[in-house]
Parts: C-alpha cells; structure tokens; sequence
C-alpha cells in the first residue's frame, strides 16, 4: 500500500507524459458528421427510413466485419462526448467502435421506432484528424450520425458513507469505507475463481485483491441431483490472506429443468433450459413456485451466515445481468426481476439478519433499477473484443447518471482489463475490476501476458500484498 500512496503524483505525471497537450474544456460547440459521408465495408447509404439528417443514413450490418468509418477533426488533443445517432428497430443492439484504428469498447444501442441518440462515452482525440470506426457486432441497426462535443472535467463524487443495511456488522462497513476512501484513487483488481487467481500469481507474481466466487453449487435443484460446491471454504481461505471476496450466484431454477440434451439440469440458470416463470411466481405468492424461491434464498442465507460468522464481508452480486433475458430471473422483463431482487433483500436483511453483504445491483437500465434503498454499489459486466484495453467510459458515465454519481460503481465481470492509464485520463473510476476464468485470463488472447504485467504492476491497480487492514478501515 505504501508504494502506491508514494506513486499518486506520479500518475498524474504519467498521463501527462502520455498525453502532453491534453487540453481544458473549452465549451466549444458539437460538430455532427454524417454516416453516409463515411468509408463505407459491407454497408451501403439508404433512405427509406424517415427523420435521418443530412442525405441520408447507412444501413446492411448484418456481417461480422461491416463497419463505417468516420473522419472527424478535433481543435486540440483532449477528451471529447461522442453520440452516435441511430436507428435500431429489432431491439437492443451492441456495435464495437474503433478509434485511430484501435479497438475503443462496445456500445449499446437501445431499440427505437425512429432515430435515437446514444451516448458513447468519452473518446480522446488527437488534434487535427481522427478515425471513428463503427463495426457490427451485434447488428441489424443503421447508423445516421455521430457527433463530438469537448468534454468537461467531472465534479468530485457524492458517495454516501452509510450502507442500505443499517445493522451490519463492523467489518462490512469497514470494507465499505475502504472502497470508499480508494474510489477514484484506486482500482482493485480482481479475478474469478480460486484456481485462476492462484495462475496469476503463479504467472505474473501478484495476487488479485478481490476474489470472484459463485453460490452456483449450493442452489437446491442442483444439490438434489448431488452436486458439492467449496466455494465458502474458498472464501474462508481467501479472507485469511487479508483478501476481499465478491458473490455472485448462478441460481439453478427452483423448478421445471427440462434436462434434454442441450438443455441438461446443469445448466437451469439459463432461460432456454427451464420453464420456470419467474413473473408467475412473483405475481403469487401463495403459489408453491413463490414457497421454492424462498426456500432457495433461505439456502443460500446458510452459506452466507457461515461467512458472517467467521467476520468475512461480501460483495453481494445477486440477479446478475438480469437485462439480458439469457437468465430465467430476468426473461420476462424488469418488474419481475425487482420484484425478487427486493424479495431477497427483505429475506436476506430482516429475516436472517445478515449484516456482512454489500448489496452490488448488475445493470446500467434505468428500468431495471430496483431503488436506492436497496443497492450500495452498481456494476455492470463487459466483454469487449480480444485485447481491447479501451476504459468502458460509457458505461461507466451511464452507471454515474443512474444514480446522480451517489453510488460507487463496479467492473464485476470483464474480458480484457481497461487499461490503468486510460481509466485515469478518461475518469472512469471502477471500484474493482473482475477478469473472468479460464481463457479470459490464461490464453494469451483476451489479454497478452504483457498486459497482465503491467495491470498487476500499475501504480493505479490494488493486490492483495498492497491492501492494508482493511477490517479496521474507519469512514473520513
């Protein structure tokens, strides 16, 4: 910890080596530039849809390697607001922008009846002329515009000091005060799976500061067909190292696994695998698929009361990516979704009394936020395309605007690693980071050994070694 402390000016130092000219907000005015002005591949200009602007809009992305690349020019090198107008009429899309001919992050474009604005997040543009690439990725959308704008610096944060669990216990708001404290000033990493961390020591030479484990196997539909799961030994061992564990839980169906090939009972946290209605059971609970919820909450209060026990605080990850309707607690939409996410807060805070979870909401949809009074921190999970370090600002900044920048915000499942220089120069201050298992950490691919190395070595980046005893953290 010390030899952060001792590296923050030179962060400062490093992003302006990195980025000499970076320049102040000057409050210049947006410049708009039209799709169909752009270098179109596998794309063509159209105009059948009404209320684009200038002559018209670009439109066929529907394979893998269709893109638009626009040329913009900025005044001075700095950061700058990109929206991109857009027209996505089969629901939500994802498209991948390329900056300068590097990969710069996904973007979601939220399904529309006409054209619609989306927030890009933030760029940094060099002075002069700039490439702005637009690729396919998840496609069957059109694209009418971009437009850049200079960027102000952010305010300073608002975060609450008090967690939405008034009785908990005082090593919960100890973590919660660290997190706190080094928000802004710290990411810390963190890695899924014990034995995947153990290969990051075992290659890199550093720990994650923060473990990532899953209450997967203790769900009742599974241990009825015999699984065992070591996840709270994991945690336990974990804690004793000094180290922060984070929870989330792929919640085996209560019931109706379909187990056919393909759709075997293992896999019952995926909608297609289950025909378990989760608004069914919300709208009654008299109903016996109501009882099964509770009855599987109440299990896993079992396993969490063990950590409380042993004084083990934990990042509480539950209904995650609930948006995406690929798992059943979310395939009928967000009410239903709220609606057990708060049914499992009252279960887990006024039935069981725990005091030792941090409640951590997975989505960036202001339609699927279950309430301020439920939620400590916010997150959201981001796969980008192999080795693309680009900092996630957009969703970072639609995170913020979510909750009026009141609320930390987390990296809880990635892909690739932002890059700890672009996190500082862009402002996107994720609390923690998670890097997935297997070849999302190992392969060499999703993010090269020299990555790796640097991330885990990086004044900006937390390890386990650098923690300090953060059990007895006071809130400033």
């Amino acid at each position: 910890m010390k030899k952060k402390l001792c590296h923050l000016l030179l962060i400062a130092s490093l992003a302006a080596a990195l980025f000499p000219a970076l320049s102040v907000h000057t409050g210049a005015a947006p410049v708009t530039y039209e799709a169909e002005d752009g270098v179109l591949s596998g794309v063509t200009a159209a105009t059948a849809t009404a209320g684009y602007s200038g002559t018209g809009y670009v439109t066929g992305f529907d394979s893998e390697t269709d893109s638009v690349t626009i040329t913009v020019n900025a005044p001075a090198t700095a950061l700058y607001e990109l929206t991109v107008r857009y027209h996505s009429p089969f629901g939500d899309k994802n498209t991948s922008l390329v900056l300068n001919g590097m990969p710069a992050g996904e973007l979601t474009l939220k399904g529309s009846v006409g054209f619609a604005d989306a927030s890009g997040g933030k760029i940094l543009l060099n002075a002069g002329s700039n490439t702005i690439g637009i690729v396919n990725n998840w496609g069957w959308y059109e694209i009418d515009a971009i437009t850049i704008e200079e960027a102000p610096s952010p305010p300073p944060h608002m975060i609450g000091k008090s967690l939405v669990t008034r009785k908990s216990m005082k090593e919960t708001e100890a973590l919660y005060a660290f997190l706190r404290a080094e928000y802004g000033n710290h990411i810390l990493s963190g890695q899924q799976n014990l034995a995947d961390a153990e290969w990051v020591y075992a290659n890199i030479g550093k720990k994650p500061a923060v473990l990532g484990l899953d209450m997967m196997g203790y769900s009742p539909s599974r241990v009825e067909y015999g699984t065992a799961s070591t996840e709270i030994e994991n945690a336990l061992k974990w804690d004793e190292q000094g180290g922060i564990v984070t929870f989330a839980w792929h919640w085996n169906a209560p019931k109706g696994l379909i187990d056919q090939p393909g759709k075997e009972w293992w896999r019952g946290f995926y909608t297609d695998a289950t025909t378990f209605d989760v608004r069914y059971a919300m709208d009654n609970p008299q109903s016996e698929d109501y009882q099964l919820l509770v009855r599987d909450i109440d299990a896993i209060a079992v396993q969490l009361k063990r950590l409380e026990k042993a004084k083990v605080p934990v990042l509480w990850r539950p209904l995650h990516e609930a948006e995406g309707g690929w798992f059943w607690w979310g395939a009928k939409g967000p009410e239903p979704a709220k609606k057990l996410y708060r049914l499992m807060y009252d279960r887990l805070t006024n039935h069981h009394k725990l005091g030792n979870l941090i409640w951590v909401w997975n989505s960036e949809k202001p339609e699927w936020y279950p309430g301020d009074d439920v939620v400590d921190i916010i997150s959201v999970d981001s796969y980008p395309q192999a080795r693309d370090y680009s900092p996630i600002s957009n969703r970072y900044d639609n995170l913020k605007a979510l909750v009026q920048d009141r609320k930390m915000a987390a990296l809880t499942e990635n892909g690739p690693i932002p890059d700890p220089d672009l996190l500082q120069v862009y402002h996107a201050h994720w609390s923690w980071f998670v890097t997935w298992g297997g070849q999302f950490i190992n392969d060499g691919i999703q993010n090269s050994r020299e990555h790796l190395t640097k991330v885990y070595n990086h004044p900006y980046v937390l390890t386990l070694d650098e923690l300090p005893d953060w059990k007895k953290y006071k809130n400033k």
